[in-house]
């Protein structure tokens, strides 16, 4: 309440143009279509690279699961904890459709470490069916499982702009 005479505190500054309302209670976040999008080109490009790495490194059969499975597990967390880590946060799928991870609280960028242990998380998000990834379409701050790990969103680019 203001006293008389004096001047109310202005307005807060309205969301990032395209954005009539924050689609969770703090910011804009990226929507679950475009984050599916995004995981797929990020999982087409991690087979091809598998595929390579396991043809030239093992000769691979397909009768033979334990080292593909680590080499597999070992290319996914480099390639994300690289992208994710960096001050973009964005993987080639997500720079694709044009979205990020940022820190919960600050909106920068996650940071290597965090970014590994975020790819930790995804990896308890697919356990269950993939409930992890699921749970964002009713979580009110539109998080997965890893996101919440990490303590993250992934929000998009227009909202958070490159710095």
């Amino acid at each position: 309440m203001t006293e008389p005479g004096s001047t109310p505190a202005p307005p807060p500054p309205p969301p990032a143009p395209g954005y009539a309302q924050p689609s969770g209670p703090s910011g804009p976040r990226a929507s679950f279509g475009r984050r599916f999008v995004a995981i797929l080109v990020d999982w087409i490009i991690l087979g091809l690279v598998n595929g390579v790495l396991l043809t030239l490194l093992l000769d691979y059969d397909y009768d033979e699961t334990g080292p593909s499975n680590v080499i597999s597990l070992v290319v996914g967390l480099a390639y994300f904890t690289y992208f994710e880590g960096t001050a973009r946060g964005q993987t080639p799928g997500k720079m694709a459709l044009g979205i990020r991870v940022v820190d919960f609280n600050t909106g920068t960028s996650i940071g290597h470490g965090r970014a590994a242990l975020r790819y930790v998380g995804r990896l308890l998000s697919t356990i269950p069916c993939l409930l992890g990834y699921f749970w964002m379409l009713w979580d009110r701050e539109k998080q997965t499982w890893h996101d919440k790990i990490a303590t993250d969103v992934v929000v998009p680019v227009d909202a958070y702009p490159l710095p």
